[in-house]
Parts: C-alpha cells; structure tokens; sequence
C-alpha cells in the first residue's frame, strides 16, 4: 500500500478518536485544516498548472541551456529574478522545482531560486517605512549575494546529484 494511502488512513483514524474522544477540540482540529487546505488549494493550482505548461512546451535541453551546469551568469539572472517575482507559499513551488530538477536543472540554480524567496518586491514599501532605505537595500542586495554564495556550495557539494530521490 502506498505510503500517501497509509498517512490518510492514519490521519482519518486519528480524526475519528478525536471525534470520539474530544469532539469539540476535533472539530476546532478540523476546521483549522480544512482552512490551510483551502489557503493552499490557489497556489498549488498555480505550480499544477505550470508543470503541465512546462511539459508541453519545455523541452529538457531548453532547461539544461538555461539552468544546467554550463548555463552560467544567464541562468543565475534567471534563477534569481524568478525567485524573487515567485509568489505564493514555497512549498507550492516544490513539485515544479522537482520537475526542472528531473528535466535537468541544476542544484545550484535551484537553491539560487530558493534563497531569492525572501526577496519580495511588493514589501520592499512596507520595509523601507519601518527600515528605512539603507537597510533595506543593503539587506536586499546582501540576500540576493547570499542566494548565489549559497547557490554555488550546494552545486560544489551535491556534483553530479541533479536527480531526486525515487
């Protein structure tokens, strides 16, 4: 039995000794998943849709030119104007960075994208209000620096590790 199919079962056998045991708290429980399940159900639509995008119309050796190994300043641009203008939760993003990853993506335009996330252009307004500008664009520069320090170690250390585990 796939491991998907044993953690709802166990989730639901849970629920129900919940219901049983606790009922008020369990519908409270309930409630409060139903709601991130709700939350969630838009951006992983988004990812859903662009995986299915990327399957028709990206070919692997588009994704090796732009974000493989030899891609070079092209692809950490790329790797770090699309973590920065990504939106939505992160762990929306993870079935699509699996599947660059599997089309040939490096790691370390991955972990690039990754670290970018904490920049967002549409907060920048609220940071610098409280911050002020030197902060935040010494911190926003710093980060976006960071991202690709960190980029280029995950791609030192995981070599020849572009697929995810089966």
């Amino acid at each position: 039995m796939p491991r998907s199919v044993l953690f709802l079962a166990a989730v639901i056998a849970v629920y129900l000794i919940l219901f049983v045991t606790v009922p008020g708290k369990a519908s409270d429980a309930l409630g409060s998943s139903m709601d991130v399940a709700f939350r969630i159900l838009l951006p992983l639509g988004v990812a859903f849709v662009a995986m299915v995008v990327l399957n028709l119309f990206v070919k692997p050796s588009q994704v090796v030119r732009f974000l493989g190994r030899g891609a070079g300043a092209k692809g950490v641009i790329l790797s770090t104007v699309a973590g920065i203008i990504s939106m939505g939760p992160i762990y929306a993003w993870y079935p699509l960075l699996k599947e660059l990853r599997e089309k040939g993506a490096g790691n370390s335009h991955l972990a690039i994208f990754l670290g970018n996330r904490a920049v967002k252009p549409f907060l920048l307004p609220v940071m610098v209000a409280y911050f002020g500008w030197a902060f935040v664009v010494i911190l926003t520069v710093l980060t976006v620096v960071e991202s690709i320090i960190v980029g280029w170690c995950v791609g030192a250390l995981t070599k020849g590790e572009n697929r995810p585990p089966s």
